[in-house]
Order: C-alpha cells, then structure tokens, then sequence
C-alpha cells in the first residue's frame, strides 16, 4: 500500500511536469531504506509505465509532433543502453553526487530563462539530437531518472522553446530511455520487478490527472510549480547526500 500510494503521487507529479518521476521517485525510496542502485531499478520501471502512458495522452492534445523526439529518444535509448555497464563501474557515492549536480543544473539553467523569452525556436539538426540524446541517456538512466529533467531546461533555456512543448517532449524523450535502461539494468540484475510493477501500475492513476491538470494551468503558473518541485527535490537530495 506505502508503494502504490507513492506511486499515484509520483505518476501525479510526472504527468503535470513532463517528467519521468524518478527526480521524485528516488529519493523517496532512499528515505524508504532502498539503497541507490535498488531504487534507480523500481524509478526505472515506473518510468517505462509514466511515460508511455503520459506522452500517449500529450500527443491526443497535439502538443508536440512525434517525428521532433525521434532523434532525441532513439539517442537516448542508445545512451541508456550503456548505464547497467555504467552502474557496475560507478560507486553509488559518485551516483548521488551525479543525481545531485543533475537537480542543481536543472534549477539553475531553467529557471534563468523568463517565460516571456520564449519565442522564435531554433531549427536543430538531427544529429545534434541524435548526440545529445546518447548523453543524456547515459547519464540519466544511470541515477535513476528519465532525462526530461535535463531536456526541459535545456530546450527552454537554450533553444526558446515553449515550456509546455518542452515538458512534453521530454516526457517522450523518457519513453526510450526508460524502456532501454530497463533491459540494461534488467540484465545487470538491478531490478526489484515486484516493487516496480506496484509503483508503475499505481502511477496510471496519477498521470491521467497531472496530464488534465497539466494542459489547463496557464504558462507562467505551470513555470512557477516547476520552479517549487525542483526546489524541493534539490533540498531533500543535498539533506540524504550531506546530513
């Protein structure tokens, strides 16, 4: 019951934000006693369940069109292929201190760029998202997280893309992390598949209504909910890491 009731508030905040969950998901089970690698293994498999469900109900709105996260998931997908190698050569101190400059990165780079900048998109060749996808993947699924949290930022801040666009693609940008670093980790025995499926399962519920609620709040609001969730987890990560 304390995992499905985890897992409906984490599907909530994952459909809302455009993220995996896994920015939420882990620490929370870190406070739960899940060691860190344990926990990267049960965020994953949510992750595989938040996202397919999650982008299915964004494309229905025409929020983002699929063939703009083509190159930037299959990268990804590529990238997290490599994280159950990465994890059995990473000590799990240098995977909290990965997740916590992951969180700080995202808070600080983001939230720099003002709603009313965004505007004119920048064209970015295939390629370069092909690239930036393997990164990402590698990184992300590595400590526990999909990679919206580092996609948002950096299509917002950089590119000028519109926030509800950029969380949604991010969210997309999931769907192939998460699904090749669960075959990664799975082969790596990394994976509590009973934890997992009672997290993902319950967190449908709670994706369903993030989403609705997600595609009703204006811009500037939606930015500044953004602006108190990676706050929050930012404060949570450096007590568990530190304290």
């Amino acid at each position: 019951m304390e995992l499905a009731l985890v897992g409906v508030v984490v599907g909530f905040l994952s459909g809302f934000f455009g993220i995996g969950g896994g920015t939420i998901l882990v620490p929370i089970l870190l406070y739960l006693g899940y060691g860190i690698k344990d926990a990267v293994g049960i965020s994953v498999t949510q992750m595989v369940f938040s996202s397919l469900f999650g982008s299915f109900l964004n494309l229905k709105q025409a929020i983002f069109k699929v063939k703009e996260g083509l190159a930037l998931g299959i990268g990804g997908a590529v990238g997290a292929l490599l994280s159950g190698y990465f994890l059995e050569i990473v000590p799990e101190r240098v995977l909290e201190y990965l997740f916590l400059a992951i969180v700080t990165l995202a808070f600080v780079r983001f939230f720099a760029k003002r709603v009313d900048e965004e505007g004119q998109e920048r064209q970015l060749p295939p390629a370069f998202l092909f690239l930036l996808g393997i990164f990402i993947g590698l990184i992300a699924i590595s400590v526990g997280v999909g990679g919206s949290i580092l996609i948002t930022p950096i299509l917002v801040g950089i590119f000028h893309v519109n926030v509800k666009k950029a969380a949604a693609m991010g969210l997309f940008f999931v769907i192939f992390s998460s699904i090749s670093g669960f075959v990664s980790l799975s082969l790596f025995g990394h994976i509590d598949y009973f934890a997992g499926l009672i997290v993902g399962i319950s967190s449908l519920v709670g994706v369903y209504f993030g989403i609705q609620l997600a595609h009703r709040i204006d811009k500037a609001r939606f930015k500044r909910a953004l602006v108190v969730m990676y706050g929050i987890i930012l404060l949570l990560s450096v007590r568990k890491i530190f304290f």
